[in-house]
């Protein structure tokens, strides 16, 4: 069982990725980006999760550095991942994109770096791009977001290093058991973006009824389901309250039968776009 947020899943080319981090979709540039950054790392967060098309990698870098400052941890004990966007997707171009957001960031390097959407017809020469960013050392891991079983097949048959992350939309109403099962048979690890769907599952009755009976939200039950299923999880929020509720996951376990319970939630729903019909 993990036993605090520092612990660690082992991607299949060694790396150790934190379990449980902190995501900041949809957070502007401002003070309360850099705020909720430094406070996740001063209350023990060490995942810290952008995109170039969240449009606050200068903030989330800032945040970084003060947290560093505040803690006198070392880069080293973080794990930063952002992701190239659509319009970007090409093999000069991916490169490029990557050196702008190390230069926004503040960053000599990233952990992780994915492909933010599998765009039909461009997905396989961004990543050789990242391949080769990989070969060089310039990043610690490369992966994927938003890729289903097909997209992963296709992109096997050209890539000569395969994925070490796909990270997807997964909640308790879109449990993704097919992408899932696959990623598991291939080594790949899935991590989950929006796993309180926007918060759309905070006063489920179901999940209510769980929480009353270990004394926690509804929100550290779904983390915890996430994470009892093998999934790396990065919530969202800029509230000190709740970074620090969302990391209090880990002195409490859910039953077998409550993790089915969970499961049975699943209705395919989805609250972002659709990977196989995403208007581009």
């Amino acid at each position: 069982m993990m036993k605090n947020l520092q612990d660690t899943t082992t991607l299949h080319n060694g790396v150790e990725m934190p379990w449980l981090g902190i995501g900041v979709f949809k957070v502007e540039e401002g003070p309360d980006l850099v705020a909720a950054v430094k406070t996740a790392i001063v209350h023990g967060y060490r995942s810290i999760d952008t995109a170039a098309i969240y449009g606050n990698e200068e903030g989330v870098g800032q945040g970084i550095r003060e947290g560093i400052e505040a803690t006198g941890i070392s880069r080293a004990e973080l794990f930063v991942t952002s992701k190239v966007w659509n319009a970007d997707l090409g093999y000069e171009e991916t490169r490029a994109a990557y050196e702008t957001s190390l230069q926004k960031l503040g960053l000599a390097y990233l952990d992780l770096y994915l492909i933010h959407w599998p765009v039909a017809g461009k997905y396989q020469e961004a990543w050789r791009a990242l391949e080769s960013l990989y070969a060089e050392g310039r990043v610690k891991a490369i992966g994927v977001s938003n890729f289903q079983v097909h997209h992963l097949e296709d992109l096997l048959t050209v890539a000569k290093v395969k994925p070490m992350v796909n990270q997807v939309e997964y909640h308790p109403r879109l449990t993704q058991k097919e992408v899932g099962a696959y990623c598991l048979e291939q080594g790949i690890q899935l991590e989950a973006w929006s796993p309180l769907m926007q918060g759309q599952l905070l006063d489920h009755p179901v999940l209510q009824e769980i929480a009353n009976r270990h004394g926690k939200s509804v929100a550290q039950v779904i983390l915890r389901w996430d994470l009892q299923n093998g999934v790396v999880t990065i919530p969202k929020s800029t509230k000190e309250l709740r970074i620090v509720e969302n990391a209090s996951v880990f002195d409490f376990a859910l039953t077998v039968e409550e993790m089915e319970e969970i499961d049975g939630l699943n209705e395919g729903l989805r609250v972002g776009p659709d990977p196989d019909d995403f208007d581009f």
